[in-house]
């Protein structure tokens, strides 16, 4: 994702946010409720001068508040800080320890995708030599049934002329199955590659984003960032968590993807049985609709090549070939979420 494209998540879309809902719900019911309940006395202190001009003056003071801009900012900016810091107490929202948490999900994720690459590719192995095993009976077979045609022995003819049928058509099955076998060796793979570096990425990120954010935080202190606000012009030490805020909420996305296709992938694995050459149709819809979904975050552009290269006959899967070493790219993918600065 480029960070120029990204669009900043909305206060309220926000888990402080859903905090800011709450207290302003709560806010609002309780002046709703302290206003029926002392109505009265509301109305009687109206009839004192000096308790109405106060309480005009109060009036004046909000309505202040609600039209000038500068005014408005500040209570805003003091509204989500406190939101902000009560949200905090219970949920991690810092934008470095949600990223910290992500590094963690993506190494597990990568020994279970290794892992998983592995037994698929073990499968696929034994699954080839069933085809050709099949295809070795089949010749047999149908020699047989040739020769006892020649010595006009009609039922050992079509007994095993029945026999080859049966077996071409088990193994048309089956060399389906392996094609399917193959997308899903072939994505597993390269999300392995992606992944890498995404891991590296997002560690380069954190360690050298977390000095930067102290730093700004230090020469940028929360009055500043109010003034700033209140003054309309960008704040720096905001804009930095927005570019952090960005980048979890990519990595959230892309590690959300990877954990979907891992286990789509098991569950067609663990419906497929080698030893009597039967799988669930369902693994095989599954895969199917993953095909057909929108371009992949994880895989980008190379999603079709990859589907295109699996369903090419001429495009042969080397199964002995170790998982390729990927190259990092010189630009951290990042970088440009802080074009700000």
């Amino acid at each position: 994702m480029d960070g120029k494209d990204f669009k900043p998540k909305s206060f309220w879309e926000k888990p402080e946010g859903t905090t800011g809902m709450v207290f302003g719900v709560a806010i609002l019911g309780g002046l709703a409720f302290v206003g029926y309940q002392f109505m009265e006395q509301i109305i009687l202190l109206t009839e004192n001068t000096l308790y109405l001009g106060a309480m005009l003056m109060a009036l004046a003071a909000i309505i202040y508040m609600v039209l000038d801009p500068r005014m408005r900012n500040l209570v805003w900016y003091s509204y989500k800080s406190v939101m902000r810091f009560i949200t905090g107490m219970f949920v991690q929202i810092d934008p470095i320890g949600i990223l910290k948490s992500y590094i963690e999900d993506l190494k597990d994720n990568l020994r279970k995708m290794n892992s998983q690459i592995g037994i698929l590719r073990g499968q696929m192995h034994k699954l080839k030599e069933v085809i050709k095993n099949n295809q070795r009976q089949i010749q047999s077979n149908l020699n047989l049934a040739n020769r006892a045609k020649s010595q006009d022995k009609k039922n050992i003819m079509i007994l095993k002329s029945r026999k080859a049928g049966r077996l071409k058509e088990s193994n048309m099955k089956l060399e389906d199955l392996y094609k399917k076998m193959e997308i899903l060796y072939r994505v597993l793979t390269k999300m392995y590659e992606n992944s890498e570096i995404l891991l590296e990425d997002v560690k380069d990120q954190v360690m050298v984003k977390e000095q930067e954010r102290k730093a700004i935080r230090a020469s940028h202190s929360a009055m500043k960032s109010a003034m700033n606000i209140i003054s309309g012009n960008s704040d720096k030490r905001e804009m930095f968590d927005m570019a952090l805020e960005a980048i979890a909420d990519d990595v959230s996305q892309k590690v959300g993807e990877m954990e979907r296709f891992m286990d789509m992938s098991t569950n067609f694995m663990d419906s497929v049985d080698l030893q009597n050459g039967v799988f669930e149709e369902e693994g095989l819809k599954m895969l199917e609709i993953w095909e057909k979904e929108g371009t992949s975050l994880l895989l980008g552009d190379d999603k079709q090549s990859l589907l295109d290269n699996a369903n090419d006959d001429k495009v042969e899967l080397d199964l002995n070939a170790p998982i390729s070493k990927p190259i990092p790219a010189h630009k951290n993918q990042y970088d440009n979420f802080f074009d700000f600065e």
